[in-house]
């Protein structure tokens, strides 16, 4: 290990979080596992500021484990609608019914056992462990990562499983057998908020003397990453079939994103279609290209490796009753608002739902 000692590293964090302890949350202290569980499935790649919304809104509508097994899927998914990666929310539900219906509403009390529950992996753990039962385990995510790689001049890639166990080793040297909890939200907070992956605070860090990274100059590099990001391009087209009071929509299902969650009819290429190959793909589902009177401008959505190129086709149907047609259903204007959509679909729908119930 590089320059400064674990026990001198705790000291000097431990110390700083004495001074610097002003990221208040309500989940910060919390020792009910439920609920430090859920916030750390809501936190995981999601900034603070947009979970914490979440977070208030789910404490609110299940206060316990026993309210959330209890909710529909459908339900918990049109609540998550807007924070992304939902198979978070999938398995959120999945382990509420696995805990209150076969382990009685209790968590698992050590690191290893909260390991086997779905969707629990070695951060949310060991921050269950540390922070509600005092179990001295490392939490390690981008905020640690960086800070031990700067301090300590780790240049193992992030984003490798061989890097990962050098990072993980090295900090469960670190933590602190004493306060792990206190330990542990030090290590984040101090990423977060001093240790910033740009433009860190380097001037009077309680550990810039010690620091590889700003002895060498090298604070750009580190973390360092071994594979460049691959960003895949899906080009989504989907048919907005709709009288006056019906439109259709379909679930999604297979192993893709946004399972379980609803959308239109959709044509899916891996390039930009033209309008006359748009005609075509309509006539393929079943409706009359015809009945087409708007296209909409690109709409475009970041998700972690794929950039989604969004049309939306209206389709105008003079019938009084619109027949579904190849696994959709047929919803009233009123009731879109209880399904959960993708967040892109979610606000278009919302602004022409309103639009045709003015």
């Amino acid at each position: 290990m590089k320059g400064i000692s674990p026990k001198e590293f705790r000291e000097k964090l431990l110390a700083w979080d004495a001074l610097h302890n002003y990221r208040e949350m309500p989940w910060k202290g919390e020792h009910d596992p439920y609920l430090v569980w859920l916030s750390e499935v809501i936190l995981q790649q999601t900034r603070v500021a947009q979970g914490l919304p979440y977070y208030l809104k789910f404490k609110k509508l299940y206060p316990t484990v026993h309210h959330l097994a209890a909710s529909p899927e459908d339900e918990v998914l049109r609540h998550w609608q807007g924070l992304g990666y939902y198979t978070r929310a999938r398995n959120l539900h999945h382990t509420a019914r696995r805990v209150a219906w076969e382990m009685g509403g209790q968590f698992p009390t050590c690191f290893s056992e909260l390991k086997k529950l779905k969707g629990v992996g070695d951060y949310t753990a060991a921050a269950i462990a540390s922070f509600v039962y005092n179990e001295p385990v490392a939490v390690v995510d981008g905020n640690v990562v960086r800070v031990l790689a700067r301090v300590f001049g780790v240049d193992s890639p992030m984003d490798t499983p061989a890097g990962m166990r050098v990072f993980k080793a090295l900090a469960t040297k670190l933590v602190c057998p004493r306060e792990p909890g206190r330990y542990n939200q030090a290590i984040m907070d101090f990423g977060s908020n001093v240790c910033k992956p740009s433009s860190p605070a380097c001037d009077g860090c309680v550990f810039q003397r010690h620091c590889v990274a700003y002895r060498s100059k090298s604070i750009s590099e580190l973390p360092h990453r071994a594979n460049k990001i691959k960003i895949r391009d899906r080009f989504f087209y989907y048919l907005l079939v709709h009288n006056r009071t019906h439109l259709l929509l379909r679930k999604r299902t297979g192993n893709d994103i946004w399972r379980h969650l609803y959308e239109l009819p959709l044509v899916e290429t891996g390039k930009p279609i033209s309008h006359l190959q748009i005609t075509g793909h309509i006539r393929e589902i079943g409706f009359r290209p015809e009945n087409t009177y708007y296209i909409s401008d690109e709409i475009r959505q970041m998700l972690s490796h794929q950039k989604i190129h969004f049309r939306f086709i209206h389709l105008m149907m003079p019938v009084k009753i619109l027949r579904p047609v190849r696994g959709t259903v047929a919803v009233t204007f009123d009731d879109i608002n209880r399904y959960g959509f993708p967040k892109t679909i979610a606000a278009y729908l919302h602004e022409f739902g309103a639009m045709m119930t003015a």
